[in-house]
């Protein structure tokens, strides 16, 4: 299916980011709830053509905008070869404006990463590693159902600055089965120690449909008396508040609930969602948001690998299958989520943006809200009331802050 894409001669309106899903993995880990699987070599080539399709289908729509970053995200995207990165990046840039210092992630997990491997993503274009430890305690990534364990991250995190990674993350995870807060410390200062760039410190969740959750349920509690049991609720709350204390001493900056950069080195990508500019999913299940309009593709992964196949029902069929759950997002919903999402950030939002963006101050529409959230030590104004954020205890109850901004309509 032929599309017209866009011209480099074209005037952009606006930055987009790109968010790449690649849904395989060698093994699910045993909390993990997102969209991936393990597959055969044969359907991870057609997958990735079918990601060159979908590329170059949306192409048409994406005319004035200018991609300022690419996110590989997974599933494991460091199961892909280098030249198969490179074909993804080479059909970008042949059907999008890519900015000339585009920030380009691809997550990787430990043990499926290699000298070589590393070496050819630079070359292809990568600029930014995000790798996935959990923890530095072999124990701790076994009970989680890690493929790897610490021996191998510290090899590969070494060979990624041999290849020439000056920007890397590494995700942690804290309040794991078993863990303590000194266990916690411990992973937090060794990984600290190797200076990655960005570290992103998450707490575990129980999803539904996994298999923590047949192991502890809704309530977090073992159901077996050979399951370690996790941290408490109190002792998870000293995990999380020293975790800012500790990173702070080695220069790293919170700048999101769950993320800690050193300056300059914040993650352009998600700064993105949180400041609600435009972004295009590609792949199996992604999501995006463009013209305040919202949208998914379809999650069945037999549905995407035949979505450009000869027999699919022209235009409107394949339409059907990437612009699943399209919701035109409503002015209260627009507000609700310039809220949620921007009070994310450790330095809240301009007050000034509501205005620009919809019309209408803060206070006309929130008055009453943010005048109980400051009574209540939740919520701050600052530099003469330009800025709002949460404050500390207001991070610490973000979900009851977020949900006093919701609008009836």
């Amino acid at each position: 299916m032929r599309q017209e894409t866009l011209s480099p001669a074209a005037a952009p309106k606006g930055p987009l980011g790109l968010y790449i899903h690649i849904p395989f993995c060698r093994r699910k880990c045993l909390y993990c709830d997102f969209l991936s699987a393990p597959a055969a070599q044969g359907t991870i080539e057609r997958y990735l053509r079918a990601l060159d399709a979908q590329l170059l289908w949306e192409a048409a729509n994406c005319k004035g905008y200018e991609v300022g970053t690419i996110f590989f995200g997974g599933g494991t995207p460091s199961l892909l070869e280098p030249q198969q990165v490179a074909g993804v990046l080479e059909r970008i840039r042949d059907c999008y404006r890519l900015s000339k210092d585009a920030e380009i992630t691809l997550e990787s997990n430990p043990g499926t990463l290699t000298e070589e491997k590393l070496e050819g993503y630079r070359q292809a274009g990568v600029n930014r590693l995000s790798i996935g430890l959990q923890s530095v305690f072999d124990a701790e990534l076994k009970a989680l159902g890690r493929i790897h364990d610490y021996g191998t991250f510290l090899e590969n995190y070494r060979s990624a600055r041999q290849a020439g990674f000056s920007n890397i993350n590494v995700d942690l995870m804290s309040a794991l089965p078993g863990q303590t807060l000194s266990g916690w410390m411990d992973t937090l200062r060794r990984v600290a120690e190797l200076l990655p760039e960005h570290i992103s410190a998450y707490s575990l969740i129980i999803e539904e449909g996994t298999p923590f959750w047949d192991l502890y349920g809704q309530d977090r509690r073992p159901r077996d008396a050979s399951v370690p049991p996790l941290p408490g609720e109190e002792e998870e709350r000293r995990m999380y508040e020293q975790t800012r204390e500790l990173l702070h001493e080695y220069g790293y900056v919170r700048y999101e609930i769950s993320n800690y950069a050193r300056p300059g080195f914040a993650c352009r990508h998600n700064v993105g969602y949180w400041t609600r500019r435009p972004y295009l999913g590609i792949g199996l299940g992604s999501a995006s948001l463009m013209d305040n309009v919202r949208w998914k593709v379809t999650e069945d992964l037999d549905e995407y690998l035949n979505c450009f196949a000869p027999d699919t029902a022209g235009p409107e069929g394949v339409k059907a299958l990437l612009r699943q759950e399209e919701q035109v997002l409503t002015k209260a919903e627009q507000m609700e989520e310039f809220l949620f999402l921007g009070l994310r950030q450790s330095a809240g939002i301009f007050v000034g943006d509501f205005r620009r963006q919809f019309g209408t101050g803060l206070r006309e529409v929130y008055g009453s809200v943010t005048a109980r959230l400051e009574e209540q030590g939740l919520l701050v104004f600052y530099e003469d009331g330009r800025r709002m954020k949460l404050t500390e205890r207001g991070i610490d109850v973000s979900n009851y802050v977020f949900s006093q901004f919701l609008l009836e309509e």
